[in-house]
């Protein structure tokens, strides 16, 4: 598919991803890698930033090497769990490590001894661990990626960078990527003199296909207020957030008694935790997910509807990230800004934007069309997303169309199924086999 510079079927690969062509900002970063070794990518979140720099990179590997070629640093292991999964997608016949904290380190010495990977991604911290200890041998890593470089100029961030390309001496070309820019590029990334490709500007930016709205309240009143907002908009998947980990637990715990299914996600969860609430999110299980600025950056959920700001951000750029989990590619969206009376909003809220009333209570909403049922066998008990959907459609009587998303991790999987099959899932299963092994298989509390 590809060989160092050679032809490479970008068309085979969209096929794959089932992505008819490339957009506009997609094929310019193809076009002008094609002739640069470095690239500065600006580009609006949603509008596929990660496949703007994956098919460049899959360009400048050797097939059948089996050194690290390109080395891909992210802010968060969320991000590099989801480039991680990109690239599967892909099918490209390369191999790709994620190396990020929230899991044992002995397990990623154990998969960098095991698989001769030709990229790897990761967030900073792992990646330096690695290298020092010499787990990572990257020695011949000419390519740099460096994703929301935006994030490497706060604090502690820089440091940790300047380490890592000491540690990376045969790196001669950088993509650097994000969603807003900064005065100047950080003197360690070395492209100063690079061509930006800013596409911030282009009409197909999501803040175009974004509705802007405020809902004044008082601070008393503040939660009845998002209460009674995402019972108006019925259900549709939300995102709240908020600045502090406490105050997503305050929101999380109010919409919950309120009897609204909601999921949690801030950086104090354990890494568990977050993959669930995640996976609830994503898979349809839960409608809304409250979280701090860390679901901002990276992540890539389809349909997210609203965003709504229960606290107003701090800055420009996080406004700018929050907005983006909504309106993604050519989808719409709605942000909402909950404000206070005689509290002027920032200067970076668009201005005229209108008041979105609440008039009284309002139905509660449907339940998700899915729930979520957790089963204690993963990928060291060699099981599949194929597998427990066989074993529910055989053993369960479940259709194709009842079975959702399905998550297989190390020592577990989730699986979305239909909220009017799954209850009595887990009894029908009572017992059997799934591959010869009995396994416990409950619902998700939440």
């Amino acid at each position: 598919m590809m060989n160092g510079g050679g032809e490479f079927c970008i068309e085979q690969v969209l096929r794959k991803l089932n992505i008819e062509s490339l957009n506009g900002m997609q094929a310019a970063a193809v076009e002008h890698c094609a002739k640069n070794s470095s690239m500065v990518l600006l580009s609006p979140t949603g509008t596929g930033k990660t496949l703007a720099y994956l098919l460049p990179l899959l360009q400048r590997l050797n097939v059948g090497c089996n050194n690290v070629e390109a080395v891909i640093v992210v802010p968060t292991r969320e991000l590099a769990r989801q480039v991680a999964q990109v690239w599967r997608s892909m099918d490209t016949g390369c191999r790709m490590t994620a190396l990020y904290g929230g899991r044992p380190v002995v397990e990623e010495v154990a998969l960098l001894q095991n698989t001769a990977a030709n990229v790897i991604v990761g967030t900073p911290g792992r990646l330096i661990d690695h290298l020092k200890q010499g787990n990572l041998i990257a020695d011949e890593c000419r390519l740099l990626v460096i994703d929301e470089f935006d994030k490497c100029l706060e604090m502690g961030f820089h440091e940790e960078m300047q380490q890592l390309l000491e540690l990376l001496p045969s790196v001669d070309s950088r993509f650097l990527l994000s969603a807003t820019d900064c005065e100047e590029i950080p003197e360690f990334a070395a492209a100063d003199g690079v061509e930006r490709l800013d596409f911030r500007t282009d009409d197909e930016q999501p803040s175009e296909r974004t509705q802007f709205y405020t809902i004044t309240t008082t601070p008393d009143d503040r939660l009845q207020a998002l209460y009674n907002l995402l019972c108006a908009i019925n259900g549709e998947p939300s995102i709240v957030f908020c600045n502090f980990r406490e105050t997503v637990e305050e929101v999380r715990s109010y919409l919950a008694k309120g009897k609204l299914i909601v999921s949690a996600y801030h950086g104090a969860l354990e890494q568990k935790e977050r993959e669930l609430a995640l996976y609830r999110f994503s898979s349809g299980c839960s409608n809304i997910l409250v979280s701090t600025d860390l679901a901002a950056r990276g992540l890539d959920i389809k349909d997210v509807r609203h965003v709504v700001h229960f606290q107003r951000p701090m800055s420009a750029d996080i406004f700018t990230h929050r907005n983006g989990r909504t309106a993604r590619w050519d989808a719409e969206g709605a942000v909402y800004i909950i404000s206070y009376h005689e509290h002027p909003l920032p200067d970076f809220v668009p201005e005229a934007i209108g008041e979105y009333r609440l008039k009284g209570k309002y139905p509660l909403p449907a339940l998700p069309e899915y729930m979520a049922l957790y089963i204690g066998k993963g990928k060291r008990d060699k099981i599949s997303r194929g597998d427990i959907a066989g074993f529910f459609m055989k053993k369960g009587g479940l259709r194709p169309e009842d079975i959702g998303a399905i998550a297989v991790f190390d020592r577990y999987s989730y699986a979305a199924v239909k909220r009017s099959k799954g209850r009595a899932l887990p009894g029908l299963l009572s017992g059997e086999k799934i591959k010869g092994v009995k396994t416990v298989i409950e619902p998700v509390r939440g």
